[in-house]
């Protein structure tokens, strides 16, 4: 036990020994808690769930840190079927102690489960459902939805005494008296439970409920109950409550039978079409509330495909989207293709094309910027390693394929030579003129003019002026 000023450990003195603080009132609030948990455990034990929640109520009323009682709680609450009641203890216990408390498991073992919780989810819905019912005095759907409720959770306390008592009203007494008996395995110290149990003990068994009389009512006095007189020598005694039988004559019973017929007639016409008027009527307030239900149901389905089929499209697109970036070993198509530039250029650096090659699909299957910083320097390093002559290359394959006047191409052959060795005049000067003689002038004034920017005074940029002066006065 730690003080609640300075958080100490507690001795045998009435004083704390850190801060000095008086603690004899606390212990003995402490104990009070301590004594009121162990009383709740012993009940618990017994199966008096009903008592041992007193009990632990008791206690963390002393101590409402008292954790292993605020477990107990919820353990007895969900053997009791009181699931949500037992979850709101646990995360309580839990917020209380983070570490090394058992609520944690019992967390665990309710989450961890999703069948399992929306069982409870269910059962929760169909118990308020049932009250419901109940209220609506739909009766007979109470009873079919508690009976869904206790299939799913058959140690719901509540639903088997709601349900006992629908029986009673129903006066169904021998189903009664099952439901309350299973409530009594569950819990024998429910108050509830043995009130309604003795009600219908009372129903099934009369002459016990009546009892055994211990002392007979005494007889009432001869001289009150007979009438005596003297006849000569002898006493006649007779009883004064006896009457001489009298036989119903055949007229009496005559009138005793056509009453009888009248009642009934009049029973057929009054009552019986009142009554098939409120079974209408009962019929009619259920086949609402299934329309109701079916309703909502339907729309839900609905919803629910609706989001199925969302969700089938999303995941194909990113599927898609996966195997475009992922190679057929699994790893990442981009990383794939800088290793394999890096270990050609480093076997062979000869081998220019190559990790051209794999330089060029980087470039256009990946946009750089959203590369990592050591990757775009692997790159960089890479092309700046192998740019000249892969640029001289292209440049060379450019310029013939421009002087056969293929243009396309030449445009092509120019744009990579351009890539690797962008700064180079003869290479923007010739892609300009490609783009101008395929007809491209939007892209040619683009070249000449990046001639101009980064050559100005030479004869080149001189003549991109003059073709953008005509590109110009064309559009």
């Amino acid at each position: 036990m730690r003080c609640y000023n300075c958080g100490c450990r507690l001795s045998e003195h009435d004083f704390c020994t850190g801060c000095g603080a008086d603690v004899s009132i606390y212990k003995k609030i402490m104990k009070l808690s301590n004594r009121f948990y162990n009383e709740g455990l012993e009940k618990a034990a017994v199966r008096d769930l009903s008592g041992a929640i007193n009990s632990l109520r008791q206690s963390l009323k002393f101590n409402k840190n008292n954790v292993e009682a605020r477990n107990l709680l919820g353990l007895v609450y969900f053997e009791m079927g009181e699931v949500v009641a037992a979850l709101s203890e646990w995360v309580i216990s839990k917020n209380l102690r983070p570490k090394k408390n058992i609520a944690d498991d019992y967390i665990e073992m309710v989450q961890s489960n999703p069948t399992r919780l929306e069982t409870i989810n269910s059962t929760i819905k169909k118990y308020n459902q049932a009250l419901v019912y109940c209220n609506q005095d739909a009766k007979d759907l109470a009873i079919i939805q508690l009976k869904k409720v206790l299939s799913l959770n058959p140690k719901f306390v509540r639903a088997h005494q709601l349900l006992a008592l629908l029986y009673i009203d129903a006066e169904d007494w021998p189903r009664a008296e099952r439901e309350l008996k299973r409530c009594e395995q569950i819990d024998i110290g429910n108050t509830t439970t043995k009130r309604y149990l003795k009600e219908v003990e009372i129903m099934l068994h009369p002459e016990e409920a009546e009892g055994v009389k211990s002392i007979k009512k005494k007889k009432k006095k001869d001289n009150e109950e007979v009438f005596r007189y003297q006849s000569g020598n002898e006493t006649i005694i007779q009883p004064l409550d006896v009457k001489e039988p009298k036989g119903v004559s055949l007229s009496a019973l005559v009138y005793i039978l056509i009453g009888l017929a009248i009642g009934v007639a009049m029973a057929l016409s009054l009552v019986l079409p009142a009554r098939i008027q409120n079974a209408k009527a009962d019929v009619n307030i259920q086949l609402k509330t299934v329309s109701e239900q079916l309703t909502v149901k339907s729309a839900t389905i609905e919803e629910l495909e609706q989001k199925k089929l969302s969700l089938e499209k999303e995941n194909m697109e990113l599927k898609d989207k996966l195997e475009s970036y992922v190679g057929t070993d699994g790893t990442l198509q981009i990383m794939d293709d800088i290793l394999s530039a890096a270990n050609t250029y480093l076997t062979n650096p000869e081998d220019v094309e190559s990790v051209a090659m794999y330089l060029e699909k980087i470039q256009s299957e990946t946009v750089l910027e959203s590369t990592s910083e050591t990757f775009q320097s692997v790159y960089n390093t890479l092309l700046t390693a192998i740019g000249p002559g892969v640029a001289a290359k292209y440049y060379d394959d450019g310029l013939d394929a421009y002087q056969k006047e293929m243009y396309e191409d030449a445009i092509s052959n120019l744009e990579k030579a351009r890539i690797y060795d962008g700064q180079n005049i003869d290479v923007l000067y010739n892609l300009a003129n490609a783009y101008y003689k395929n007809g491209d002038l939007e892209n040619a004034g683009v070249y000449y003019q990046m001639v101009v920017d980064g050559f100005s005074g030479t004869e080149r940029a001189r003549k991109s002026e003059r073709y953008l002066r005509e590109i110009e006065s064309t559009q």
